[in-house]
Protein backbone atom coordinates (compact mmCIF):
# COMPACT_ATOMS: atom_id res chain seq x y z
CA UNK A 1 0.00 0.00 0.00
CA UNK A 2 1.47 3.40 -0.99
CA UNK A 3 1.66 5.71 2.00
CA UNK A 4 -0.87 7.91 2.74
CA UNK A 5 -1.76 11.20 4.85
CA UNK A 6 -5.49 12.57 5.73
CA UNK A 7 -7.66 15.18 6.66
CA UNK A 8 -10.72 15.56 7.22
CA UNK A 9 -13.18 18.57 8.79
CA UNK A 10 -17.29 17.68 9.58
CA UNK A 11 -19.39 20.82 11.28
CA UNK A 12 -22.97 21.27 11.84
CA UNK A 13 -23.22 24.40 9.24
CA UNK A 14 -24.89 27.56 9.82
CA UNK A 15 -28.59 25.77 9.01
CA UNK A 16 -29.30 23.12 10.99
CA UNK A 17 -29.22 22.27 14.37
CA UNK A 18 -27.44 18.70 14.05
CA UNK A 19 -24.84 16.95 12.40
CA UNK A 20 -26.26 14.03 11.02
CA UNK A 21 -22.99 13.18 9.11
CA UNK A 22 -20.14 11.07 9.84
CA UNK A 23 -17.06 10.54 8.83
CA UNK A 24 -14.54 7.14 9.71
CA UNK A 25 -10.83 7.07 9.14
CA UNK A 26 -9.64 3.54 9.87
CA UNK A 27 -6.53 4.10 12.01
CA UNK A 28 -4.14 1.51 9.80
CA UNK A 29 -5.43 3.83 6.79
CA UNK A 30 -7.35 0.73 4.88
CA UNK A 31 -10.53 2.42 4.63
CA UNK A 32 -12.10 5.87 4.47
CA UNK A 33 -16.26 6.56 4.90
CA UNK A 34 -18.01 9.33 4.77
CA UNK A 35 -21.89 9.27 5.41
CA UNK A 36 -25.12 11.95 5.40
CA UNK A 37 -27.75 10.66 7.27
CA UNK A 38 -31.65 11.83 6.78
CA UNK A 39 -34.38 11.41 8.93
CA UNK A 40 -36.20 13.17 11.76
CA UNK A 41 -35.24 14.30 15.38
CA UNK A 42 -31.71 11.66 15.97
CA UNK A 43 -32.52 9.32 13.51
CA UNK A 44 -30.06 10.40 10.57
CA UNK A 45 -27.19 10.47 13.05
CA UNK A 46 -27.86 7.31 13.97
CA UNK A 47 -28.33 6.39 10.49
CA UNK A 48 -25.01 7.77 9.72
CA UNK A 49 -23.43 6.43 12.95
CA UNK A 50 -25.14 2.96 11.97
CA UNK A 51 -23.80 2.80 8.58
CA UNK A 52 -19.83 3.82 9.35
CA UNK A 53 -19.51 1.02 11.74
CA UNK A 54 -21.31 -1.79 10.55
CA UNK A 55 -19.24 -1.14 7.12
CA UNK A 56 -16.04 0.05 8.65
CA UNK A 57 -16.81 -4.21 10.83
CA UNK A 58 -17.90 -6.29 7.90
CA UNK A 59 -14.16 -5.13 5.89
CA UNK A 60 -12.17 -5.53 8.29
CA UNK A 61 -13.57 -9.00 8.73
CA UNK A 62 -13.83 -10.26 5.39
CA UNK A 63 -10.72 -8.61 3.73
CA UNK A 64 -7.38 -9.64 3.34
CA UNK A 65 -6.20 -5.90 2.66
CA UNK A 66 -2.80 -7.15 2.10
CA UNK A 67 -3.42 -9.15 -0.90
CA UNK A 68 -7.05 -9.15 -1.59
CA UNK A 69 -8.17 -10.56 -5.40
CA UNK A 70 -10.32 -7.65 -7.16
CA UNK A 71 -13.44 -9.66 -7.30
CA UNK A 72 -13.53 -10.78 -3.70
CA UNK A 73 -12.76 -6.96 -2.72
CA UNK A 74 -15.47 -5.34 -4.80
CA UNK A 75 -18.02 -8.19 -3.37
CA UNK A 76 -16.75 -7.80 0.27
CA UNK A 77 -17.60 -4.24 -0.31
CA UNK A 78 -21.38 -4.59 -1.55
CA UNK A 79 -21.92 -7.17 1.31
CA UNK A 80 -20.47 -5.15 3.71
CA UNK A 81 -22.94 -2.18 2.08
CA UNK A 82 -25.93 -4.46 1.94
CA UNK A 83 -25.65 -5.33 5.53
CA UNK A 84 -25.58 -1.99 6.49
CA UNK A 85 -28.77 -1.23 4.68
CA UNK A 86 -30.58 -4.60 5.92
CA UNK A 87 -29.71 -3.42 9.45
CA UNK A 88 -30.85 0.50 9.36
CA UNK A 89 -34.00 -1.01 7.67
CA UNK A 90 -34.53 -3.44 10.65
CA UNK A 91 -34.27 -0.42 12.91
CA UNK A 92 -36.24 1.99 11.26
CA UNK A 93 -39.01 -1.03 11.37
CA UNK A 94 -39.13 -1.76 15.43
CA UNK A 95 -38.00 1.90 16.73
CA UNK A 96 -40.38 4.20 16.12
CA UNK A 97 -37.90 7.01 16.37
CA UNK A 98 -35.89 5.39 13.15
CA UNK A 99 -38.70 4.99 11.08
CA UNK A 100 -38.04 6.15 7.50
CA UNK A 101 -34.36 6.83 8.66
CA UNK A 102 -31.53 6.61 6.62
CA UNK A 103 -28.07 7.92 5.01
CA UNK A 104 -25.84 8.06 1.64
CA UNK A 105 -22.29 6.32 1.82
CA UNK A 106 -18.80 6.93 -0.09
CA UNK A 107 -16.55 5.22 0.88
CA UNK A 108 -12.23 4.30 -0.30
CA UNK A 109 -10.71 1.25 0.68
CA UNK A 110 -6.94 0.64 0.08
CA UNK A 111 -6.00 -3.66 -0.49
CA UNK A 112 -2.52 -4.52 -1.35
CA UNK A 113 -1.58 -1.55 -4.49
CA UNK A 114 -5.27 -0.70 -6.08
CA UNK A 115 -8.03 1.74 -4.01
CA UNK A 116 -11.74 0.74 -4.31
CA UNK A 117 -13.64 4.28 -4.46
CA UNK A 118 -17.83 3.64 -4.61
CA UNK A 119 -20.92 4.71 -2.73
CA UNK A 120 -24.76 4.79 -2.62
CA UNK A 121 -26.51 8.07 -2.78
CA UNK A 122 -25.12 11.78 -3.47
CA UNK A 123 -21.75 11.88 -0.85
CA UNK A 124 -19.12 11.74 -3.85
CA UNK A 125 -15.55 10.97 -4.39
CA UNK A 126 -13.02 12.72 -6.47
CA UNK A 127 -9.51 12.17 -7.38
CA UNK A 128 -7.37 14.97 -8.70
CA UNK A 129 -4.88 13.91 -10.90
CA UNK A 130 -2.40 15.96 -13.54
CA UNK A 131 -4.40 18.92 -12.39
CA UNK A 132 -7.61 17.26 -13.62
CA UNK A 133 -10.52 16.79 -11.83
CA UNK A 134 -12.42 13.84 -11.92
CA UNK A 135 -15.70 12.64 -10.12
CA UNK A 136 -15.60 8.89 -9.44
CA UNK A 137 -19.37 8.36 -7.66
CA UNK A 138 -22.46 8.85 -9.62
CA UNK A 139 -25.30 10.12 -7.75
CA UNK A 140 -28.45 8.18 -7.17
CA UNK A 141 -30.33 11.77 -7.25
CA UNK A 142 -33.83 12.56 -9.28
CA UNK A 143 -31.64 15.29 -10.90
CA UNK A 144 -28.85 12.69 -11.96
CA UNK A 145 -31.52 10.01 -13.57
CA UNK A 146 -33.11 12.97 -15.72
CA UNK A 147 -29.15 14.25 -16.92
CA UNK A 148 -28.59 10.16 -18.02
CA UNK A 149 -32.33 10.22 -19.45
CA UNK A 150 -31.57 13.35 -21.33
CA UNK A 151 -34.43 15.59 -19.85
CA UNK A 152 -32.28 17.98 -18.09
CA UNK A 153 -28.96 19.34 -18.45
CA UNK A 154 -25.98 18.99 -16.31
CA UNK A 155 -26.12 22.80 -15.80
CA UNK A 156 -29.78 22.72 -15.33
CA UNK A 157 -29.51 19.76 -12.49
CA UNK A 158 -26.91 21.90 -10.25
CA UNK A 159 -30.54 24.49 -9.43
CA UNK A 160 -32.81 21.81 -10.02
CA UNK A 161 -35.62 21.69 -7.58
CA UNK A 162 -35.52 17.64 -6.81
CA UNK A 163 -31.19 17.82 -6.85
CA UNK A 164 -31.41 16.60 -3.64
CA UNK A 165 -33.94 13.95 -3.96
CA UNK A 166 -32.45 10.55 -3.60
CA UNK A 167 -33.92 7.19 -5.15
CA UNK A 168 -31.14 5.22 -3.90
CA UNK A 169 -29.61 5.36 -0.09
CA UNK A 170 -29.01 3.12 3.01
CA UNK A 171 -32.21 2.55 4.35
CA UNK A 172 -34.26 1.74 1.26
CA UNK A 173 -34.46 -1.78 -0.66
CA UNK A 174 -32.69 -0.37 -3.06
CA UNK A 175 -29.76 0.78 -0.78
CA UNK A 176 -28.68 -2.59 -0.98
CA UNK A 177 -28.24 -3.14 -4.30
CA UNK A 178 -24.58 -2.63 -4.75
CA UNK A 179 -22.20 0.23 -4.01
CA UNK A 180 -21.07 0.70 -7.42
CA UNK A 181 -17.27 0.50 -6.48
CA UNK A 182 -14.77 1.10 -9.08
CA UNK A 183 -10.62 -0.30 -8.82
CA UNK A 184 -8.04 1.97 -9.14
CA UNK A 185 -3.93 1.89 -9.18
CA UNK A 186 -3.06 4.89 -7.18
CA UNK A 187 0.14 7.47 -7.94
CA UNK A 188 2.14 9.31 -6.62
CA UNK A 189 0.18 12.95 -5.90
CA UNK A 190 -2.94 11.54 -6.19
CA UNK A 191 -5.30 13.56 -4.31
CA UNK A 192 -8.66 12.12 -2.64
CA UNK A 193 -11.87 13.95 -1.77
CA UNK A 194 -14.65 11.76 -0.28
CA UNK A 195 -17.47 14.73 0.55
CA UNK A 196 -21.33 14.72 1.68
CA UNK A 197 -23.50 17.18 -0.26
CA UNK A 198 -22.80 19.53 1.80
CA UNK A 199 -19.29 20.30 -0.07
CA UNK A 200 -21.13 20.19 -3.20
CA UNK A 201 -23.76 22.36 -2.66
CA UNK A 202 -21.47 25.12 -1.85
CA UNK A 203 -18.71 24.76 -4.17
CA UNK A 204 -18.43 24.49 -7.90
CA UNK A 205 -16.05 21.86 -9.28
CA UNK A 206 -13.18 24.49 -10.44
CA UNK A 207 -13.01 25.69 -6.97
CA UNK A 208 -13.07 22.26 -5.87
CA UNK A 209 -10.12 21.63 -7.87
CA UNK A 210 -7.82 24.47 -6.87
CA UNK A 211 -8.30 24.18 -3.77
CA UNK A 212 -7.03 20.53 -3.91
CA UNK A 213 -4.20 21.47 -5.97
CA UNK A 214 -3.14 24.28 -4.23
CA UNK A 215 -2.76 22.55 -0.37
CA UNK A 216 -0.04 20.32 0.23
CA UNK A 217 -1.29 19.52 3.65
CA UNK A 218 -4.56 17.36 3.51
CA UNK A 219 -6.29 18.97 6.83
CA UNK A 220 -5.71 22.20 5.37
CA UNK A 221 -7.24 21.12 2.14
CA UNK A 222 -10.50 19.64 4.09
CA UNK A 223 -10.80 22.76 6.29
CA UNK A 224 -10.25 25.58 3.31
CA UNK A 225 -13.04 22.99 1.03
CA UNK A 226 -15.28 23.34 4.37
CA UNK A 227 -14.81 27.03 4.30
CA UNK A 228 -15.04 27.63 1.14
CA UNK A 229 -18.67 25.30 0.70
CA UNK A 230 -19.86 27.60 3.79
CA UNK A 231 -19.21 30.64 2.36
CA UNK A 232 -20.48 29.54 -0.78
CA UNK A 233 -24.09 28.97 0.89
CA UNK A 234 -24.32 25.51 1.63
CA UNK A 235 -27.34 24.91 3.63
CA UNK A 236 -26.34 21.57 5.12
CA UNK A 237 -24.02 19.95 7.37
CA UNK A 238 -20.49 19.80 5.58
CA UNK A 239 -18.03 16.98 5.79
CA UNK A 240 -15.22 16.58 3.61
CA UNK A 241 -12.41 13.84 3.79
CA UNK A 242 -9.04 14.50 1.86
CA UNK A 243 -6.35 11.67 1.16
CA UNK A 244 -2.78 12.09 -0.18
CA UNK A 245 -1.07 9.78 -1.57
CA UNK A 246 2.74 10.06 -0.75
Amino acid sequence: MPPLRCGHVSITGDFRENNEDRCLVDPASRFFLVADGMGGQSAGEKASELATELIARKLEQSIDFDAGKSEKVLRAIDEAVAHANSEIIALGEVNSDCHNMGTTIVLLVAVADRFYVGGVGDSRAYLLRDDRLEQLTKDHSMTQALVDHGTISPAEAATHRYRNVLYRYLGTKEGGTGAGARELVPRAGDRFVLCSDGVTDGVKDDALRRILAEEDDPQAAAEALVAAAQAGGSKDNITCLVLHVE
